[in-house]
């Protein structure tokens, strides 16, 4: 009963975030408040959480890493391979070896396998922190791009690198060829069970609703359950059941071009997932919170392996680990820009070189979260001879630490180094959805004239009827071709701020609608359920319009 109340206490803080949040009168990331009411939780609380970082790994990564894939814009992620890629696992090592080496300088005490460890589960930044961030503060859409494609990749190099590291902790041995064939095995395995799982799942739906059919509901559960399949199947497999859930994220954006799914599967859906991820994202950074006294109070008893007697010397480590951090990410972005704009001019590419802004940006950016947290929880209480684990309780104190120090860094400096930066416009978005547009209209205008000739025919008395219903229908679609046929930039901006105020006026009378009905309703002169479908359809308008 207790675990219910403190999940039930969690729940009701993270709803109380998304208040908070707007009340504060500074720009402070939603994190931060979900961490600091997670601590008052911990505070109020007599017994605190026993996080199993197997469960939280199962309950709470896959579906958010699989909706970040299935939402991630494929053009950006396929165009910015390259430095995608440099980043999630170049860094990665980057980060291991260099962090590593200068933590075991810093703290001699902690044994180089135990530095690497720490050095490797502070590596992979956080897609959920890093959306978190984005919200906040106006990052460039290229930039969010590599960010998201980075943090969704870095997972997997991270916590092999991790599993290594405190492999050789424990036994005292270490084959780098070993590592890198399981580094390969773990990224192509996961992938490909990814790729599979969604691909066997549509399939397997698509066919059992054809020749059985199905309730309403029954896609939506299968959505919702199919990145747990596929992390459950990677795992079994030893590979990556993190790459698994965003592969089969990316997939079901693939899948979701066919159009199998009804429209108001997709609206259902779409509520069900936007509920799923403010409660998931909300939970973790509000266990985080939740731990953090408790991982303080361990550190500060065991500061005396470091050499010192002071607790005062916690904070200086952890600000310099966070400063090592920073430093080694400018580097590598700086290196990784500098290799790409080489390679697409030895192509012929025209690029533009980024400013020392970005790069900061980019830098101050590579925010980390829970997947830190939960990972460092899995260090082992005891070595194979019966000793306890060499600083265990200081090196998750130190990753916590750098969880904290990543986000106020980035919700500090990033708004400052974005100010006033001018950004080039990016008209090929547009372009496409003004293309898509034009091809969208003309497609209905085709099939409006064929639905009006085949329901003419086969209702001749109501011919008259049809053509008056398809001339209205009609107008409204040829008046977008018309529109996208003007030219010049002026026009242009006076017609969308015109659909902009159709928009406006449309939304009101929808709303006059809704509140007509529920007056009515109110008044005993319509049933609920009449009231109920009436204004279903008005929601699914007004969410066209919105």
């Amino acid at each position: 009963m207790h675990s219910i109340e403190v999940v039930l206490a969690m729940l009701l803080a993270v709803v109380a975030s998304g208040y908070l949040v707007r009340t504060v009168p500074l720009s402070i990331p939603l994190p931060l408040v979900q961490i600091a009411l997670g601590a008052g939780v911990s505070a109020v609380s007599i017994h605190s959480v026993v996080l199993d970082p197997e469960i939280f790994f199962l309950l709470f990564l896959p579906p958010l890493l699989f909706l970040d894939g299935w939402r991630i814009p494929k053009s950006g992620l396929f165009r910015d391979k390259a430095i995608i890629l440099e980043l999630a696992f170049g860094l990665v090592v980057f980060t291991v070896i260099g962090a590593g080496f200068l933590i075991h300088w810093m703290i001699p005490v902690m044994p180089l396998a135990v530095a690497f460890a720490l050095a490797a589960i502070v590596s992979p930044t956080d897609p959920v922190a890093v959306s978190s961030i984005a919200a906040r503060v106006p990052i460039p859409k290229r930039l969010m791009h590599i960010l998201e494609g980075e943090s969704l990749l870095n997972d997997a190099s991270g916590l092999v690198c991790f599993r290594f590291a405190v492999a050789a902790a424990v036994t005292g041995s270490f084959s780098i060829g070993s590592a890198s064939l399981t580094l390969i095995w773990v990224t192509l395995a996961g992938l490909g069970v990814g790729v599979g799982v969604t691909l066997g799942v549509s399939y397997a739906q698509s066919w059992l609703s054809r020749h059985f059919g199905e309730e309403s509901g029954s896609p939506i559960l299968v959505n919702l359950l199919t990145p747990f399949g596929a992390y459950l199947v990677a795992e079994r497999l030893d590979a990556s059941g993190i790459l698994a859930a965003v592969a089969a994220g990316v997939s079901m954006s693939y899948v979701e071009l066919t159009g199998r799914a009804l429209a108001t599967t997709r609206v259902q859906r779409a509520a069900v997932w936007e509920t799923v991820q403010f409660s998931l994202n909300g939970i973790m950074f509000v266990l985080l919170g939740e731990q953090l006294p408790g991982i303080l109070r361990r550190a500060a008893a065991s500061v005396e392996e470091t050499g010192h007697l002071s607790a005062w010397w916690l904070p200086v480590y952890a600000l310099a680990i966070g400063a090592i951090l920073t430093l080694l990410r400018f580097c590598w972005v700086w290196a990784a820009w500098q290799l790409s704009l080489f390679m697409a001019r030895r192509r012929g590419q025209p690029q533009q070189k980024p400013g020392w802004r970005i790069i900061a940006a980019m830098s101050l950016a590579g925010v980390r979260g829970a997947i830190t947290l939960a990972g460092v929880l899995t260090l082992p209480l005891l070595l194979p001879d019966g000793s306890a684990f060499p600083a265990r309780d200081l090196v998750i104190f130190l990753a916590a630490a750098v969880i904290l120090l990543s986000l106020l860094l980035a919700s500090v400096g990033l708004p400052r180094l974005l100010n006033g930066l001018t950004l080039p416009d990016e008209p090929a978005g547009r372009r496409e959805e003004d293309r898509a547009r034009h091809e969208a209209a003309t497609a209905a205008i085709a099939a409006i004239e064929a639905a009006r000739h085949a329901l003419s025919d086969e209702r001749a008395a109501d011919a008259d009827l049809y053509t008056n219903a398809a001339v209205r229908v009609l107008a409204d679609y040829q008046r977008r071709i018309d529109d996208e046929a003007v030219p010049g930039t002026v026009a242009a901006e006076y017609l969308r701020r015109a659909d902009r105020a159709e928009v406006a006026l449309r939304l009101a009378a929808l709303q006059a609608e809704r509140e007509a009905i529920f007056q009515l309703a109110r008044e005993s002169e319509i049933s609920d359920e009449v009231s109920r479908k009436l204004v279903r359809q008005i929601d699914l308008m007004e969410a066209r319009y919105r």
